[in-house]
């Protein structure tokens, strides 16, 4: 028996628009790749030819000073450290206080929610201010400790909107019944069946806390003076500031510490942005429905 397929023949038009959508999604995708290859690349080349402008696409003079210059440096691994703690600790910290300040606005049942949902949004107009937030921080006694990086911006607004309306499309009403006809407390119900619903949401607010974390920088600058305490970025701050104001009087020298100062700015960012491109590639599969679900406005 003879099967006859058919195929639906593409008008000339519709194939255009195929081309022209491909066409632009390929100058996108070059826009948005080749930076990112020209600093790894940058990054694995001579100091010379860096500031000579050689570098185009691959290594030119396949160099790892630039790293050996870092790890040379023993703040390095104390301000990986302390970024590291600063992120796991400040994310979990994050998660949990929006996780538990989202839920109750998005039931029904919470007296007020309204009211306390403006009051919240506000804050995304309004804020009071650096020197008014110094202020609080040093009365709260957080100045030159950790808690400086983990407690003042712990909970981002944007992000409680985001699970407060994931929350409300993903969690019914009558789940919430039934639980409290077989005697589920409050608690129990949030652990044992909001969370386990809630993993592309959760998955969401790690990664956007973590990245915010890890990048963070000015409230460390604000608030610690102890250097043992800098997180990472604020160590590659100095670590730049100081090879670009050298005193040095011999003028190769000072040609060469130039140099250096702008091969550590390409080496800086692959290894500043090198543990966010690790983590990502675990979390991506929850982080578009997470997105798309809590975007949802209701």
């Amino acid at each position: 028996m003879n099967t006859m397929k058919t195929t639906i023949k593409e008008s000339v038009g519709d194939k255009l628009f195929l081309i022209s959508i491909y066409v632009i999604l390929s100058l996108l995708l070059v826009i948005v790749l080749y930076p990112l290859i020209y600093i790894f690349s940058s990054s694995f080349s001579s100091p010379s030819a860096v500031t000579s402008g050689r570098v185009w696409l691959w290594p030119v003079e396949f160099s790892l000073k630039g790293y050996a210059t870092l790890i040379e440096n023993p703040k390095i691994v104390t301000g990986y450290a302390n970024s590291l703690f600063y992120t796991a600790a400040g994310t979990i910290i994050s998660v949990m206080l929006t996780i538990m300040i989202a839920y109750p606005l998005s039931r029904k049942t919470l007296f007020g929610r309204n009211m306390l949902m403006m009051l919240i949004t506000f804050t995304l107009l309004f804020s009071g201010g650096l020197i008014p937030t110094y202020l609080v921080v040093k009365q709260m006694g957080l100045i030159d400790t950790r808690w400086a990086l983990l407690i003042p911006n712990a909970i981002w607004v944007w992000q409680v909107i985001i699970a407060r309306t994931f929350f409300q499309s993903s969690i019914p009403d009558e789940l919430i019944d039934s639980s409290e006809i077989d005697g589920c407390s409050d608690l129990r119900f949030m652990w044992s069946v909001v969370v386990p619903l809630s993993k592309p949401i959760i998955a969401v607010l790690f990664l956007m806390y973590a990245v915010g974390q890890w990048n963070a920088y000015f409230d460390a600058l604000i608030y610690l003076k102890t250097a043992n305490l800098f997180p990472l970025q604020l160590i590659l701050r100095s670590i730049i500031i100081l090879n670009n104001s050298s005193n040095a009087t011999d003028a190769l020298k000072q040609v060469e510490r130039q140099q250096l100062a702008e091969l550590l700015k390409y080496s800086l960012i692959v290894v500043a942005t090198l543990p966010v491109l690790v983590i990502y590639p675990f979390v991506q599969r929850y982080f578009v429905q997470g997105m798309l679900v809590g975007s949802v406005k209701g």
